[in-house]
């Protein structure tokens, strides 16, 4: 599966690294994307999503339940 933000579709860029004699190589500039659990519905979902959506909360992340301590005899 790609690297694509779930919520707004960024996806990478591809363009010329021009250097000082403007030699042009190919490029490639990627949105900065974490993988974070997200809740749908009932169940969790691993997505991945720009920090620009987290930031403007566009993505909503899961909360963290906590585990049942289970004592051992």
């Amino acid at each position: 599966m790609a690297k694509v933000c779930y919520s707004c579709g960024k996806r990478p860029d591809f363009g010329n690294a021009r250097s000082h004699s403007l030699r042009a190589t190919r490029r490639r500039r990627n949105p900065n994307l974490q993988k974070v659990r997200i809740q749908e519905g009932v169940s969790t979902k691993r997505v991945w999503a720009c920090t620009s959506c987290l930031k403007a909360f566009k993505v909503q992340k899961a909360i963290a339940t906590p585990r049942p301590v289970t004592e051992s005899a």
